[in-house]
Formats: C-alpha cells, structure tokens, sequence
C-alpha cells in the first residue's frame, strides 16, 4: 500500500509526504534525504525495505521537491531537525504501533543526527549515511559564508554524488532536484554542527554510521569524529571502500542495504 499526503510544519509550512506498507509489517523507517534532492530518490530502498516487510515513510524538506516554503532555505538549524520531528510522528500516526528507525542521507543525515541528539529515545534506532555532522571537508568553504540569507549559490554537487555516471546524469536531469542552494541554509549549519559537537553526550540512541571511504563531498572523518564523541553504547561504524558519497546508489548499493537490513533485524 503506498499513500501520498501533507502535514505542516510547526511554523505552518506543508510538507509532502509518502507511506509504502507491505503487508504485516514489522518495522518502520523514516528516510530523510539529502540537499537538493528528494524523496522519490529514494525508491529503490524503499523498495527493498519493503520487500522485508520493513514500512517506509518519506517526505520532502522545506523548499524542496513537492514540499512547500522558500526554495532550499532554512533560517536556524532548528527547522530541519523540528520539521523531523514533525515527520517522525506522522509517519508513526500513519502507520502505527511499530518500532521506527530514521535513516538519513547527508543533509538529512545530518538533520537525523540532530534529531538523536535533540529527540534522544524517541526513536527505535537512528541510521545515517555519509552524514554531514563536522564539516570536515568545508564543502563550500569555512562558514559563515558572505553575503545575504536570501542570496543563492548554484548547486556543483553532481560530479561528486555516485562513482555510477548514470546516477549522477539522472541527479543533474532531475526537475526535482533544485539547482540553486540559499545562503541562509548554509549558514544554518554552522549553529547545527556547533550543537552536534558541544551536545554529542545527548546522542545515546543505538546507531549505525555508514559512508563511503571515496566520499568527495562530506569526508569520512566527520563520522569517524562522530563516533568516537556521542554516548552511545550501542554504535557502530563501517565505511566502505571505494564507494563516494551516495552509498545507497553506489554500485554495490546492496551491500550497504543489506547492512543496515541486518542492523535493524538484530534489534527487532
């Protein structure tokens, strides 16, 4: 079963959204995507998830995709990981009573470490893949950047997203996949990284941190550094060799998702 809606976000602003339930299902993932990007990029996980009787839920960040709000912008690193929040528990009211993991991707690995860190427990387990949690790799230079919030940068993330050049032509050919990047959204990650670092103590939810050794744009260090600082317990690392930054496109994109298949079956 697969059902489209929209939720606001505390500030008003309509979000898209999507639930895929197989039958009887035993889990649920939230997935949060990545800059740029949107949900529906994430069809063939969801398919997979599925097809192990795990339920998804996706929706499309602010100014993003089909969500509505200011064209990939955000004010205050709190948005992100709030609007999450909003998400986490719709998907939860769509699809009750079952033990709900988040996966994030990049940005929305970042937004997913936040909301470990700023919503401890309330979630099964948190997921995150090639996540942006230190800025190691200074992606568009030290922040904050120059200029006005509402002032926009073209969006050069396609040469770096997936070693496969057919995902990267798809990405750059995708009318959802916003072209420009506001000022304002960079800039909010400055506050958000801030907190990630000064706060890791808060992070105790059991996790899983995967990324691609070859990742151009957000290094493998940050979630080295991120490892070794939250309070997890329950944690674990791998980063996969010769794989960039999209993992779950990559070309050996399986192996990654039988990972995390593994991860979230051994803590059902």
């Amino acid at each position: 079963m697969s059902q489209e809606l929209t939720f606001p976000t505390l500030d008003g602003i309509e979000l898209y959204g999507k639930a895929d339930v197989p039958t009887g299902p035993k889990a649920l993932v939230l997935i949060v995507h990545g800059l740029c990007e949107h949900q529906g990029r994430y069809d063939y996980v969801a398919a997979r998830l599925n097809a192990q009787g795990i339920a998804t839920f996706r929706f499309d960040h602010r100014g993003h995709g089909r969500s509505a709000g200011p064209k990939v912008f955000y004010s205050d690193f709190n948005e992100i990981v709030d609007d999450t929040m909003q998400a986490f528990k719709v998907a939860q009211q769509t699809v009750p009573g079952l033990p709900t993991f988040v996966l994030g991707h990049s940005m929305g690995g970042y937004a997913t470490a936040l909301f470990g860190t700023k919503y401890a427990g309330a979630a099964k387990g948190i997921i995150l893949s090639g996540a942006l949690t230190r800025y190691t790799a200074q992606l568009v230079g030290p922040l904050p950047l120059p200029g006005q919030p509402t002032d926009y940068l073209p969006n050069e993330l396609g040469t770096g997203v997936c070693s496969d050049p057919l995902v990267g032509e798809a990405y750059m050919a995708d009318p959802l996949v916003e072209k420009q990047i506001s000022i304002g959204l960079i800039n909010s990650w400055a506050g958000g990284l801030d907190y990630l670092k000064t706060e890791a103590a808060r992070f105790v939810d059991p996790v899983l941190i995967l990324h691609g050794a070859d990742d151009g744009l957000v290094a493998e260090a940050d979630s080295r550094q991120l490892y070794g600082e939250i309070a997890s317990t329950d944690k674990a690392l791998r980063i996969y060799p010769r794989m960039m930054h999209e993992i779950l496109n990559e070309f050996r994109k399986d192996v990654v998702i039988d990972d995390i298949l593994d991860w979230i079956g051994q803590r059902l």
